[in-house]
């Protein structure tokens, strides 16, 4: 292999003009194997591991949701919805998503304290939520609506979101992916999808305080005049239904004459009909060589 350093000029760095998600975030997990006490059981976890890794290897006296955190692959935690939280001997409430497992670590799944904390905060995620779940894509396989029954939610005690009057478009622009940003839970995980596991640099967190929301790196308004390449993954990782994938976004849905998903809040950005390519824009136009690789495509009824 050569010693001779590459030529930056020549090979840009993959993520070259976009922003990543968090993949400069420290490590969360333990420097070791850790036997940890959840609710009277000591369980060991490897190393890497988080309290909510060992909460989950047992049977537990309360449930814990984590919404922000997608355990099968390197998405999350981000500690953002503070659903997760339990209580600790040494360090009191904190959040068992992000909080390292260190051995000798005893946890409380069902103390008072974090029991509230759960309450709370998974109160405060629903009353900022679009809660007309029959209309809802992902009616009955959202992790949300699983947490609420869960934890016998019957109506937010902060109020909802149809008492605000305050509901964005529905973004429909796409062949392949709906937007409900009134379904989004601030989580993270599809931003995190996007720009370190696919590394394509579409999807942001944008604004401030309650004005934050899903946008996209290019500045684009809707998902039509973005830079997705629509490979789905930001839908898979989605817990509710913020990210629906086209063609089964009414699959669950329990309709009722005049009210369904795309006019359910009273606007909904619409595709323009044109007709576009399997790339993003940024990849179509970069030049190409000209000559027998393009007569090659065309033969093989590639893209000229």
């Amino acid at each position: 292999m050569s010693s001779e350093p590459h030529d930056d000029g020549e090979v840009p760095p993959l993520t070259e003009e976009i922003a990543p998600g968090t993949a400069v975030d420290p490590p969360v997990g333990s420097d070791g194997r850790a036997t940890v006490t959840v609710d009277g059981t000591a369980v060991t976890v490897e190393a890497g591991a988080t309290l909510l890794d060992a909460v989950e290897a047992v049977e537990t006296d309360a449930d814990v949701p984590a919404l922000c955190n997608y355990g099968r692959q390197e998405v999350g935690p981000r500690s953002e919805c503070r659903t997760c939280v339990v209580e600790t001997d040494e360090h009191g409430v904190v959040p068992s998503c992000s909080f390292p497992a260190s051995d000798g670590a005893v946890v409380h799944t069902g103390a008072d304290d974090a029991a509230t904390a759960r309450d709370v905060n998974l109160d405060l995620v629903l009353s900022n939520h679009n809660l007309r779940c029959t209309t809802c894509g992902k009616n009955g396989r959202c992790e949300l609506q699983d947490a609420a029954i869960e934890h016998e939610v019957e109506e937010p005690r902060y109020g909802v979101l149809d008492d605000r009057d305050e509901y964005e478009p529905i973004d429909d622009s796409s062949s392949f992916i709906q937007i409900d940003r009134n379904k989004c839970i601030l989580c993270n995980r599809c931003v995190e999808a996007c720009n370190d596991v696919q590394v394509e640099g579409v999807l942001r967190m944008e604004g401030h305080g309650s004005d934050t929301r899903i946008g996209f790196q290019s500045g684009a308004e809707t998902m039509e005049d973005s830079t997705c390449v629509s490979c789905g993954h930001c839908v898979t990782v989605c817990p509710t239904g913020a990210l629906v994938e086209k063609g089964i976004e009414d699959a669950a849905t329990m309709p009722i004459p005049g009210f369904t998903q795309t006019n359910s809040v009273g606007k909904t950005y619409e595709r323009s009909g044109e007709t576009k390519g399997p790339m993003t824009p940024k990849k179509r136009d970069e030049p190409r060589d000209v000559g027998a690789s393009d007569d090659a495509d065309e033969d093989e009824g590639g893209w000229p």
